[in-house]
């Protein structure tokens, strides 16, 4: 039986926790209860579950669809809706650019303002339902492969994972990494087919797919046979057997006219598909591994972990143990919180196989045990095992803004700010490596990715930091088998594009050193593509010039593959530069002529230096010129009018098209107010 205690005043404190914005570095929303719960639940009721998937399979849409239907988020009333007015407090997940529908706010889980901004998820979150009277743990993952680090590191804290692939495009490269993590973990996986509403799913073709695909990564007969569902996320519905098509041609689920579609199929499975967390026993001394870390403005630090063993409770004094079973860190337990929902529940007391969030223990972080000292015997307590995560492929050097401009628009300038933040990013970020830079005032970070990289600086710049980035490179390593020799980062890289523009595309890959490993045409005159091509290959063509070559209709995904030996330098063919050769602010006067030289990445009315990269040059070699000058103004009249000035517009590109883009010899400069190009020490190309 719960025991309710209620406490005083509950609203003050949310509404402080709400005006203060507390981020959260992977936590849901930070809503105050109002009660304490005093039990402990029975493991038998406890199903821990992730929802792994690639890009755009809809995972976080499921899991929207999931939290309707338990009715753990509630339904917006029509003067709720009118009266609705979203905010991008770091404290909530109602963001100024969330959707509403059918009275329900969408994507609930993307509580980062960035993956509001780019519609992707970028950070592990959990959160929890009730469903006939057990408690459902659920974990939506990130489907980017750069993001890859988040899916396996929270894979230690559920028994079962909900793998859901699109009916149309079937496996792709990141089905195939986080299968291949859950399988690697002894997990059983449930299939979900999404999307299976479209009249263009493929079902049979992706069921054969996907077996194939269990068969290649090793699966147990246990695993491969899997319980499979087709879904519509969207419209709200699961059921076991294919949908069928309606008179008008839609494809509508199958269910009795009495019957009303819904997920219960998808609860039902998970309840019987998912093992209860029964082998961790109770009666043992506490332990938890943390996997994340949330923050909290009255409470600190927040570590997040499924409980291994042991009953914790408030005022328990807990350790911190490393890898190596060193201690780290200690302290007393402060406030234990599991959820419910999108909401924190404050507990007295937590079991094992609960997810839990522990404050009140200083000194710890992301990959740590936490443990009672007593009961463990003559050996003391050990350290969990923790997941071991797969090496970064990709390195940028990073220092700080030393422009004719820096402090113009940033708060944060010197090289230490820099590199205290990044250090504590680090604490968070299992995917980040941090090396010592080429100078005492640089650092040499290593990312899973461009986009790893790239969401890592967004987020310095909007909190007011200045850098100056160099280009990415390819992460090196020594062939162990010939001294002398080099292994670099191969990815295996797949292209869905239309067939016309397959040719250009297979084209701009084998020049990059791509070889391509299966080419398939379907009926629709689409093409699969994939090609295993060096990490370096994909850097500069990944940012925009892909989507050039298919005109928009195309996608491509990469995940690592292994490390190879070098295959040579790669010739990209990219121009020269246009480089101001004058600091003040560009003309509309200035610019018009300088357009026959190249594509301009300024306009009129912008603030430029020497040295800074205003355009691309049509030719290979650099340019100077001077985007400053300015009409000499008369006393005299002229009876002709002047001619009118026509310029086109910039190239605008974002963070991450221009770290692609960028030269050896030239730099990136990210301030709050603006990105911009420079080269290094004004050297020009010759």
């Amino acid at each position: 039986m719960l025991a309710f205690i209620p406490r005083t005043r509950p609203w003050l404190g949310c509404l402080r926790s709400m005006r203060a914005g507390a981020r959260g570095f992977s936590s849901t929303v930070r809503v105050c209860s109002d009660v304490v719960q005093e039990t402990l639940v029975p493991r038998e009721k406890i199903r821990n579950i992730a929802i792994i998937a690639h890009v755009d399979h809809g995972k976080t849409t499921l899991v929207d669809q999931l939290l309707r239907q338990s009715g753990t988020i509630k339904q917006l009333s029509a003067t709720e809706q009118a009266l609705f007015t979203p905010t991008s407090s770091a404290a909530s997940n109602i963001t100024a650019d969330s959707a509403i529908d059918n009275g329900f706010i969408t994507r609930v889980m993307d509580s980062n303002d960035l993956e509001r901004e780019r519609g992707i998820t970028i950070l592990s979150k959990c959160t929890s339902i009730i469903y006939n009277g057990n408690l459902i743990n659920i974990v939506d993952t990130p489907g980017h492969a750069d993001f890859g680090g988040e899916v396996e590191r929270v894979l230690s804290m559920v028994d079962g994972v909900a793998l859901v692939v699109d009916a149309t495009e079937g496996p792709m490269t990141q089905t195939r990494f986080v299968l291949s993590k859950a399988l690697s973990r002894g997990l059983r996986p449930l299939v979900v087919l999404n999307k299976a509403d479209r009249p263009t799913a493929r079902p049979a073709q992706v069921e054969s797919d996907l077996f194939d695909l269990f068969a290649i990564l090793g699966a147990t007969d246990e695993q491969a046979d899997y319980p499979l569902l087709y879904a519509s996320a969207k419209q709200g519905w699961a059921q076991p057997t294919p949908p069928t098509p309606s008179p008008s041609g839609d494809l509508v689920p199958s269910t009795s006219p009495t019957a009303t579609p819904s997920m219960a199929p998808l609860f039902d499975l998970i309840l019987t598909h998912v093992p209860p967390p029964m082998h961790l026993d109770r009666t043992r001394p506490f332990s938890m591994l943390t996997v994340q870390i949330e923050s909290d403005p009255y409470v600190g630090m927040l570590y997040v972990g499924r409980i291994h063993s042991g009953i914790l409770r408030v005022g328990d004094v807990l350790w911190a143990l490393d890898a190596e079973g060193q201690k780290v860190g200690e302290g007393k337990v402060k406030k234990i919180f599991a959820r419910k929902g999108l909401e924190r529940i404050e507990k007295d007391a937590a079991g094992a196989g609960e997810i839990v969030s522990v404050a009140g223990v200083k000194n710890a972080g992301v990959n740590v045990t936490l443990v009672q000292m007593e009961g463990w015997g003559e050996e003391g307590p050990k350290p969990l095992p923790s997941t071991p995560i797969d090496p970064p492929t990709i390195s940028i050097h990073v220092q700080a803004n030393d422009s004719p401009l820096a402090g113009t628009s940033g708060t944060k300038l010197t090289s230490q700010l820099i590199r205290e933040r990044i250090y504590k990013e680090a604490e968070t970020n299992v995917a980040l490596r941090i090396l010592p830079g080429p100078t005492s005032e640089s650092l040499e970070l290593r990312g899973r990715g461009v986009l790893h990289l790239g969401v890592l600086l967004e987020t310095l710049r909007r909190e007011g930091f200045e850098l100056a980035v160099g280009p990415p490179k390819a992460v090196m390593i020594p062939d162990p088998d010939a001294e002398g020799r080099m292994l670099e980062p191969i990815e295996e890289c797949t292209v869905l594009v239309r067939e016309e523009y397959a040719g250009a595309v297979v084209q701009k890959l084998t020049i990059r050193k791509g070889e391509m490993v299966s080419y398939e045409t379907d009926e629709e005159g689409w093409v699969k593509v994939v090609m295993d091509i060096p990490a370096r290959g994909l850097i500069g063509y990944m940012a925009g010039e892909f989507g050039n070559d298919v005109h928009g209709q195309g996608t491509i995904n990469h995940i690592f593959k292994a490390y190879m030996l070098y295959r040579g330098a790669i010739d990209t063919g990219r121009n020269g530069a246009l480089i101001s050769m004058a600091a003040g602010e560009t003309s509309g006067y200035a610019l018009a002529p300088l357009q026959a030289r190249g594509t301009m990445f300024v306009g009129p009315g912008e603030q430029v230096y020497p040295g800074m990269i205003i355009g691309e040059s049509s030719k290979p070699l650099d340019l100077h010129l001077n985007p400053c000058v300015k009409k000499q103004l008369t006393n005299i009249r002229s009876v002709i009018a002047d001619d009118k000035i026509v310029l086109s517009p910039p190239r605008a590109m974002s963070l991450e098209e221009m770290l692609a883009y960028v030269g050896d010899d030239e730099l990136v400069e990210v301030t709050p107010g603006r990105v911009r190009l420079r080269k290094v020490g004004g050297k020009r190309r010759r």
